[in-house]
């Protein structure tokens, strides 16, 4: 478990009458400040997000934003990604001089809240016009027991989670559900970017032998994102949205949720899945 992912907290525990003072651990939210400044510009460094995230992991989750928001397609394109100022919260991306950045784009994203990325946007067109979605091609298909097996190996991974039952994670497992990477964060989207930031720095992009489960909901921002790293199977232990699952057909994803007590939902592109016949 991060060391900075949790916070202890004296509380009064009150139960069956009872009022009792004790220790207890919270999960940790503090904002994070992304600013921009590409090598030869003149000027201050841009801001361009600021996004409520539990510490740790910062510079994989600014890598996995700017990839998933198509700012940058490797990250040779950044040249450093450092921490300024004292209080840790603010985070100074360098790009190369010949990445092409709009600052413009990223006005929607004052503040963007720790559970949803895409608050503001003015219509669907808007969002999936500005965002990167890579057309899934994979073939390979997954035994419906290794869905029901990954909840509760996903759970036990998750360390934050079980101090505090106050964080989101995001894990990456193969095709016989071994477990690859873990990530989690009081945002969801911030989960995955530091996931998907990760693979960006280790060159392990795209994601085409992976696929991902998500501990809550599979909103669209969620599945553009696994869109973007090439991730061909998204489960999620909760529901989807709409605008979901019509991105996950558009893009060639197969798309599970309510993955749990023994049971699923698949969305779009069930060939991937091995089930018996359909009744």
């Amino acid at each position: 478990m991060d060391a900075l992912a949790t916070q202890p907290v004296s509380i009064e525990k009150v139960s069956a009458g009872a009022r009792l003072r004790q220790d207890d651990r919270v999960a940790v939210e503090e904002p994070l400040e992304i600013r921009i400044r590409r090598a030869g510009d003149e000027g201050a460094d841009q801001p361009i997000s600021v996004t409520m995230r539990t510490p740790g992991h910062d510079a994989e989750l600014v890598l996995g934003f700017l990839y998933s928001e198509g700012v940058i397609s490797d990250w040779r394109e950044v040249r450093r990604v450092r921490h300024c100022g004292a209080s840790g919260n603010v985070v100074r991306v360098d790009l190369r001089a010949d990445v092409r950045f709009d600052p413009a784009r990223f006005e929607r994203h004052f503040c963007i809240t720790s559970s949803c990325g895409l608050c503001g946007k003015t219509s669907t067109g808007t969002i999936t016009s500005q965002v990167r979605v890579r057309r899934v091609e994979a073939t390979w298909r997954v035994d419906v027991p290794v869905l029901h097996e990954l909840p509760a190996r996903l759970r036990a991974a998750q360390g934050a989670f079980a101090a505090t039952g106050g964080l989101h994670a995001v894990g990456l497992f193969d095709r016989t559900g071994h477990l690859g990477a873990i990530y989690e964060d009081v945002g969801r989207h911030n989960a995955l970017d530091k996931l998907v930031g990760a693979r960006l720095a280790a060159d392990a992009l795209p994601l085409a032998d992976s696929l991902l489960l998500l501990s809550g909901r599979a909103s669209f921002e969620l599945v553009q994102k696994a869109a973007a790293a090439g991730v061909p199977l998204v489960a999620a232990i909760g529901a989807p949205s709409s605008l979901a699952v019509d991105l996950a057909r558009d893009a060639g994803m197969t798309l599970v949720a309510f993955l749990r007590d023994g049971a699923f939902n698949v969305y779009a592109h069930g060939e991937r899945v091995c089930t018996g016949a359909m009744v």
